[in-house]
């Protein structure tokens, strides 16, 4: 493999291990949610108690056969940083509650330290041009057919997500996981900034 393949595999793996630790040791401990595909598996888990990873996996499944049939070049490149990060996050859930136990933070500590690893994470894995899939390349998907530019279709979605789960969820939880997502957005927009547009998805 190429110096380029070398760095993708080293964002990949990075990028799991700060949006585990995110949602792990962060978000799970209090119920707060995070946007986009991460936000679904967590309300899924929550109520349910499937594993986070394992629900990102089969959610993501209709996205991929969505996109499939318009640029399969888009699904290359968020598969690896689909599979690596699901299965991390599930890998690193047992310790989550040993976390809590050992450090004490603040809810709103937690919330934007939360965001904040999550959103580093997946922005190293966009300036390397790879990704976790999920809503955001349902968003590029969707952009191609309604007028609305990416980031604001992310956005609707992201509010929709945190709003369905303030009402499934604690009270607190809805105010918690808008903490989170800004504080994710600012550590992505860090991570990409002066990133050529449309970088991460090169459409064929």
């Amino acid at each position: 493999m190429g110096i380029l393949s070398w760095r993708r595999w080293a964002a990949i793996i990075m990028g799991s291990l700060l949006i585990s630790v995110g949602i792990n040791f962060f978000l799970v401990p209090l119920m707060i949610l995070d946007g986009g595909l991460i936000g679904i598996a967590l309300i899924v888990n929550y109520l349910l108690h499937i594993q986070v990873g394992l629900t990102m996996l089969f959610c993501s499944i209709p996205i991929f056969a969505l996109v499939w049939f318009q640029s399969r070049s888009m699904i290359y490149q968020s598969l690896n940083g689909l599979l690596l990060s699901s299965y991390v996050i599930d890998l690193l859930s047992p310790y989550r509650f040993h976390f809590l136990y050992y450090i004490e933070w603040t809810p709103f500590t937690r919330a934007v330290l939360g965001g904040f690893c999550i959103g580093t994470g997946l922005g190293i894995m966009l300036r390397n041009g790879t990704s976790t899939g999920g809503t955001d390349l349902l968003a590029h998907f969707l952009s191609r057919y309604i007028p609305l530019n990416v980031g604001v279709i992310i956005f609707l979605t992201d509010f929709i997500i945190i709003g369905t789960g303030a009402i499934l969820l604690p009270e607190d939880t809805f105010l918690l996981s808008l903490i989170t997502v800004a504080a994710g957005g600012v550590a992505t927009s860090l991570c990409t900034w002066n990133l050529p547009h449309n970088h991460q998805f090169k459409h064929h």
